[in-house]
């Protein structure tokens, strides 16, 4: 397949090692927000792999590292090597028809491979940053189709706040990668303000308290403004009852 907007055909994908993952993650997103500088070379993909921002977990992948992983993404047939007119080679991915995806679904494993597990929310903004993805309606197809096919991975129900990650872990790290996940819910802000003498809220239910304030938050402030818009002033009121 090599029209990225297509519908998706049965793909020849296999679960890759984390290394792996960052360097495919990193050829995607460089091929969607900087073109000009894309195919890569291997330092190049090792100054992506090892970006402080928009990285889950930081690495330090040195040009070995990146370079085994190249070699074996060759051999699964995910990365192809260009001879770049006589200089350093350089290598493009070949995920669109290794994965069997469309752009925007590619967008969406792109940010998983980097940042792995994400709530929904978290994922639509993370990836729209590669391919348009409107709201969190137009995002609902995508995770659907994905799931389907093995490529995503649901951690907890779907719903609000619901947490995904990919599909191409290996075998046994899924439990990990879950834990890992509800690690930073655990530590969510909103604990602080529990009272001492109140249970702490669950980890699953941090991100629903946090969600729901903010809702009450909005609600008291439209309140506020229509109360404003009703309210009679002193003299319109004098003037009526003259």
């Amino acid at each position: 397949m090599t029209n990225a907007d297509t519908p998706y055909s049965p793909a020849p994908w296999k679960p890759l090692d984390p290394n792996q993952r960052r360097v495919l993650g990193v050829l995607i997103e460089k091929a969607m927000t900087t073109p000009a500088g894309y195919p890569m070379t291997v330092n190049a993909i090792v100054t992506g792999c090892n970006q402080k921002n928009n990285r889950d977990p930081i690495t330090t992948l040195d040009d070995i590292d990146v370079g085994n992983a190249l070699v074996e993404l060759a051999e699964l047939g995910v990365v192809t090597e260009i001879d770049w007119m006589g200089r350093s080679s350089k290598y493009k991915h070949k995920a669109y028809e290794w994965l069997g995806v469309t752009r925007a679904e590619l967008a969406v494993m792109g940010e998983l491979l980097l940042r792995g597990a994400q709530q929904l929310g978290e994922l639509r903004a993370r990836a729209d940053r590669m391919e348009p993805i409107a709201d969190l309606a137009a995002l609902k197809p995508i995770v659907e189709g994905l799931v389907a096919r093995g490529l995503m991975i649901e951690l907890t129900p779907p719903g609000r706040g619901q947490m995904v990650t990919h599909g191409l872990g290996q075998a046994g790290e899924v439990p990990a990668i879950a834990e890992h996940a509800a690690a930073p819910i655990a530590r969510a802000p909103e604990r602080a303000f529990t009272p001492a003498s109140a249970p702490a809220p669950a980890p699953a239910a941090a991100n629903e308290i946090a969600e729901l304030r903010a809702e009450v938050a909005r609600l008291n402030e439209r309140v506020t403004r229509l109360e404003a818009l009703l309210q009679v002033e002193p003299g319109e009121d004098s003037g009526a009852q003259g």
